[in-house]
């Protein structure tokens, strides 16, 4: 193990100790012997079980056999989600063939940020992770499930799951991915497109052209943004099955794999001998495993927020210095679009997630020794890829060796020749406050920009800037009451195609938010996230258009210069439009009780031990 991961590892344990023993106490607390519907009354169980099949209806009175919730965020607007329509039929008829049993639990809201993308819907967004974790938690309350079965895949989707599945950590939970979608035009022609349109030089119907034909199929979106690096993080902390992540939706491998994901869900319970439970999986090494993997592959600064929530959920508390410490430790060793051309088909048939994890695990940067739902070597298991055979079960699957050579090294290399000596993540800090920013997309010759600011309180209000070409120059876009108190913490990944353009025309610019960009923050150099955010006070409401930014990701600042800045007024938040709160204002107690971004940016409440 490489000292560095070990360091901050012994650093989390360390800071976790009363927390983390406090959850874990809970857990044994929480556990019931036997099927966990046993201890139901008669009326309670009558019930549970009163529109089930007879068949069904009869195991699960007899209470011999475990029974599966399914916690589902299926909806067909959302393309990663489509196919799970069938996944419960599927995951019924297996759990029947292997002894058990299982129901729809609940279902969850499933947003798609690429709708809302530079709408007002996008405000809820964020806040759509914790009402999903809430609504997880609402499913698994009834006492009635041996195991959980969790479909899920993109951004606020799979962390919401998981938050909610952590709570109830003395169940097992196991995730059902569905798969991405096939390849569409290559994702540099599509980033191409839309900065033409960005700049006039195409019309609405090129632009839609361009759109459908990436965004074209069932499936998750191609390109290596939250919802893929979701998949990476779920094998990588051993809460699916190895392989399972990027095989397509709708195809005999993808169905088989749902089958065997059922029938380990059902030999992780108390009832078989192999019993894991979901709060023994994530421990911290497996939050440790998963950031090694998101600096390993460059993923979605998303997970800068999400894992610090997952994290804390199962009693483990993390910060942005962890992360970067890892950041430094961690070579690059993918290029998924936006860090490169290829999409996560191509980063699948290179070798994809075992070839990854051999690499990690031959590097000494993850932790083998842990609990996965896979059972077996720990995290060696995560070496081996799914293969369907002749077995008796049309949708049995094996596990083989995976491969230990990148079949495309533009796209996975080794740890040999990686693409970056680090991964990518910085931590920036100065008299503004605390950001991150991800420059493993960005070129080295546009990381510093020392330029004016140009402050606004609504990314709207950039664009209209751009269009009067009030832009044309080096500038420091400053777009502030973007934090989870200010307005639910939106992506502003609408202005990455106008940032882009003018940097491509030869001026210096960045981005300094208390907003998030999108999970594929790309060329331009964006602070995201900054702690204290403005509607808390912090120091970013105190800009003024003119003062010169100076924003250093090579030496981890982000600075006003010659500038006193206690001695500046915070701006008061702005007033919002009628049309723009319309539905939004339900939302308003979670926006006030949400924590700061590095403490995960949730307004769920935490057991006293986690204060």
């Amino acid at each position: 193990m490489k000292a560095a991961i070990s360091n901050v590892t012994n650093r989390i344990i360390k800071r976790s100790a009363r927390s983390r023993a406090a959850y874990m106490a809970h857990i044994a607390a929480s556990f019931r012997e036997g099927p966990r519907r046993k201890f139901l009354s008669e009326g309670n169980l009558a019930h549970a079980a009163a529109a089930c099949p007879l068949h069904d209806k009869t195991e699960i009175f007899g209470a011999s056999w475990a029974n599966l919730g399914i916690v589902t965020a299926y909806n067909d607007m959302l393309s990663a989600h489509q196919p799970f329509k069938e996944f419960p039929h599927l995951i019924k008829h297996a759990a029947r063939r292997n002894g058990a049993t299982a129901q729809v639990a609940g279902g969850t809201p499933a947003m798609c940020d690429g709708v809302t993308q530079g709408k007002d819907g996008m405000e809820l967004s964020l806040l759509s992770r914790d009402t999903i974790a809430m609504s997880t938690a609402v499913a698994l309350s009834h006492d009635m499930f041996d195991a959980s079965i969790l479909l899920g895949v993109c951004d606020k989707i799979v962390p919401g799951l998981l938050i909610g599945a952590l709570r109830y950590g003395h169940i097992p939970a196991i995730f059902a991915p569905a798969g991405p979608m096939p390849s569409g035009i290559p994702n540099p022609e599509k980033a191409k497109v839309r900065q033409q349109f960005a700049l006039g030089e195409i019309g609405r119907d090129e632009l839609l052209k361009a759109e459908a034909a990436s965004y074209h199929a069932p499936g998750t979106c191609t390109f290596y943004g939250t919802a893929n690096s979701n998949q990476m993080l779920m094998e990588l902390m051993g809460l699916q099955l190895p392989g399972a992540s990027f095989i397509h939706p709708n195809t005999p491998l993808r169905d088989a794999m749902t089958a065997q994901t059922t029938r380990r869900a059902i030999q992780i319970t108390h009832l078989g001998d192999q019993y894991t439970p979901a709060g023994k999986v994530i421990d911290e090494k497996a939050i440790v495993n998963g950031l090694v993997g998101l600096m390993a592959t460059g993923g979605s600064t998303n997970l800068a927020i999400h894992m610090i929530a997952i994290a804390r959920a199962a009693g483990i508390i993390i910060d942005w210095d962890d992360f970067s410490n890892l950041s430094e430790a961690v070579p690059l060793i993918c290029r998924v679009y936006p860090n490169g051309p290829a999409d996560v088909n191509h980063f699948h048939a290179a070798g994809g997630m075992p070839y990854l994890v051999s690499q990690l695990i031959d590097a000494g940067l993850v932790h083998t020794d842990v609990t996965t739902v896979a059972g077996g070597e720990g995290l060696v298991e995560y070496t081996r890829e799914p293969i369907r055979n002749g077995h008796a079960e049309a949708d049995y699957v094996l596990f083989r060796k995976g491969p230990t050579e990148s079949l495309d090294k533009d796209v996975l290399t080794d740890f040999d020749a990686p693409f970056r000596p680090d991964g990518g993540m910085r931590l920036l800090t100065g008299n503004i406050g605390r950001s991150v920013m991800k420059v493993s997309a960005v070129k080295r010759e546009n990381w510093l920009v020392e330029a004016p600011a140009v402050v606004v309180d609504h990314q709207d209000d950039l664009v209209a800037l751009h269009k009067v070409g009030a832009l044309e120059r080096d500038f420091v876009a400053v777009v502030r009451f973007q934090g989870p108190r200010a307005n639910g913490m939106p992506e502003l990944h609408k202005l990455t195609p106008i940032l882009g353009a003018l940097q491509d025309k030869g001026f210096k610019v960045a981005l300094v938010t208390d907003g998030r960009m999108s999970g594929a923050s790309g060329k331009v150099p964006a602070a995201i996230h900054l702690v204290p955010e403005a509607a808390d006070g912090g120091n970013i409401a105190k800009i003024k258009d003119g003062q010169i930014i100076r924003c250093d990701p090579q030496s981890g600042t982000i600075t006003v210069l010659d500038t006193d800045m206690e001695s500046l007024k915070a701006a008061p938040q702005p007033k919002r439009e009628l049309s723009a709160i319309t539905g939004m204002d339900m939302f308003a107690p979670m926006r006030a009780g949400s924590r700061s971004a590095e403490q995960g940016a949730s307004f769920l409440g935490e057991p006293d031990w986690m204060t």
